[in-house]
């Protein structure tokens, strides 16, 4: 099976940095479109920034200029450096994945983390 492991999350103050990790494992043969995803409180949940396998990207307007989504394929591992940050970007953020598992005739499907925190106090 897969795996996708957030961690960078915590608390800080408006205007400060974090930077969010989601690693990929499991029996892996491709990952395609990979994505961060937020949800606040008594809110939907919300596509903040996506990347192809090719390093393409896109993003919601909220966060245009303040983030910036990467990924390492070789490690299968998800980035996305959040600057400037905002009290309204508090939200639990989750990683996606649309993953191809061995053998390589299988379906890709998607697969997400268990999500991590993002408090920013104002």
């Amino acid at each position: 099976q897969v795996q996708l492991v957030e961690s960078g999350g915590g608390l800080v103050q408006a205007g400060g940095s974090l930077r969010l990790s989601c690693a990929a494992s499991g029996s892996i043969f491709s990952i395609n479109t990979m994505a961060w995803y937020r949800q606040a409180p008594g809110k939907q949940r919300e596509l903040v920034a996506a990347i192809t396998s090719g390093g393409s990207t896109n993003y919601a307007d909220s966060v245009k200029g303040r983030f910036t989504i990467s990924r390492d394929n070789a490690k299968n591992t998800l980035y996305l450096q959040m600057n400037s940050l905002k009290p309204e970007d508090t939200a639990v953020y989750y990683c996606n994945a649309v993953i191809r598992l061995w053998p390589a005739t299988a379906p890709a499907r998607d697969y997400w983390g268990q999500g991590t925190q993002v408090t920013v106090s104002s």
